[in-house]
């Protein structure tokens, strides 16, 4: 983008910051213990001091207006809903619900999808895991009862241990679903946030159960500071070392908050270290000084719901990050693991749904699939390889092209503008004129 100085990082001499930069970050001071990394446009400003704290952090000359700078490309849930009343759906009476396979279209700021489901079928269904559930209830207080002793209770879901595959594409169809107006509505400029642990984490964090009551009581203490509920997509993931450390796309307020009368940047790293709360005294000082980043560079790169998705799952498309969603030991044992590995705060989806004939909806799946293909979209998977002379057999990781939409002109795809895409599929659904891929990126 033109204008936005380059991300500039002090942990290699491979890049330096220009001199006369003065957004670049300063060089670490000798002795000072290693931290985060600083940005070109950080929230964090130079200090003349090596020991310095984090109550003498200032923010650097962040501009208060996006112009120029970033341009959001989101598009609204009225723009959605238009797009997807020029659909031709089938128009049902209030009330009724027909028996049989209904497609459907699903619209959003960056999907696209294509189902085909029995709601009929599947209201029966939960009718019948209802009654169920009641038989169990009554069979238990029967037991009860009969012997005053409570039956052992059923054994819970599987603990979430691994970032995978299925999760990973969970979280980029929500993303591209989610509807991002309160992140730019203020006009504030985005950046990424990052908070990290001490180097004696496990202290302070020895479960995923820990780490999400202390998300949960920043963003109480956020509310408080700046009078408004913290709007952000986060994103779970492990360092080297097995610390974790939690990545947050948002809008940093403006201004100075209303219980301590600092700075965004500064009140982040002190309302951090006051949550964690790390008994030993150098080990609280060194999380106040390092225990957050601010990044606005990477938060400009946010202009588009595909773009938000794009960066946070990045690391899963590149080998070389991939140890970031390995869970540490310390985190294995039953009862320990990190839960959920994204989230959003206070942004609600806004998808549009509309039920279509079969041919229109066999005509969508097709586009979305051709669409896919035109991406050249590739993936990594393991081929067996035999030995003929052992007859051993070993797996080599292989790069294939990504097959999307492919069961039954069904699926879904991650576009830069959803709504611009259903109007484009509307165009050509009926008898209107062949689709190319030129045509919908037009």
């Amino acid at each position: 983008m033109a204008g936005t100085p380059q991300r500039v990082e002090d942990r290699s001499d491979r890049r330096k910051p220009v001199a006369t930069d003065p957004a670049a970050a300063p060089a670490p001071a000798e002795g000072r213990p290693p931290g985060l990394v600083l940005c070109a446009i950080s929230g964090r400003g130079p200090s003349d001091s090596t020991d310095t704290e984090a109550g003498d952090l200032d923010e650097t000359s962040v501009p208060d207006s996006v112009a120029g700078l970033w341009t959001p490309a989101f598009p609204s849930p009225a723009l959605v809903d238009a797009a997807a009343a020029m659909l031709p759906a089938i128009r049902e009476e209030p009330g009724t619900l027909a028996e049989g396979p209904r497609w459907e279209l699903t619209v959003g700021p960056g999907v696209f999808a294509v189902a085909c489901h029995d709601w009929a079928r599947r209201e029966r269904t939960a009718e019948r895991a209802r009654a169920a559930h009641v038989k169990d209830i009554d069979a238990a207080v029967a037991a009860h009862i009969a012997t005053g002793e409570w039956p052992d209770p059923p054994t819970p879901r599987t603990a979430i241990t691994s970032w995978s595959r299925k999760s990973r594409a969970n979280m980029v169809r929500r993303l591209c679903e989610l509807d991002y107006t309160p992140l730019y509505a203020s006009g504030r400029l985005p950046a990424m946030v990052t908070l990290t642990y001490p180097g004696d984490w496990l202290t302070v964090v020895p479960t995923g159960a820990d780490l999400k009551r202390h998300l949960k009581a920043l963003r109480k203490r956020y509310a408080r500071a700046w009078g408004e509920e913290w709007a952000c997509v986060w994103k779970l993931e492990f360092q080297r070392r097995g610390a974790p450390h939690v990545h947050m796309l948002c809008t940093p307020p403006h201004g100075h908050a209303r219980t301590t009368g600092e700075t965004f940047a500064v009140w982040l790293s002190a309302a951090w270290a006051d949550v964690v709360d790390h008994p030993d005294p150098e080990q609280r000082r060194r999380h106040a000084r390092a225990g957050t980043a601010l990044d606005y560079a990477e938060g400009l790169r946010a202009t588009d719901p595909r773009r938000v998705a794009a960066y946070f799952t990045k690391h899963g498309l590149m080998a070389a990050k991939e140890y970031q969603h390995d869970v540490p030991p310390e985190w294995s044992e039953p009862g320990t693991g990190p839960g959920r590995f994204w989230g959003a705060w206070n942004l609600d989806r806004a998808t549009r749904t509309v039920t279509v004939t079969p041919e229109v909806g066999i005509k969508a799946g097709r586009i979305a699939r051709r669409w896919a293909r035109a991406q050249r979209r590739t993936k990594t998977v393991s081929r067996p390889r035999i030995d003929q002379s052992t007859g051993r057999t070993r797996y080599r990781q292989t790069r294939t092209r990504a097959e999307l939409v492919t069961s039954g002109n069904r699926g879904w795809i991650s576009v830069h503008n959803g709504a611009k895409f259903a109007v484009k599929v509307g165009q050509y659904v009926g008898d209107g004129p062949r689709l190319n891929s030129q045509t919908l990126h037009s």
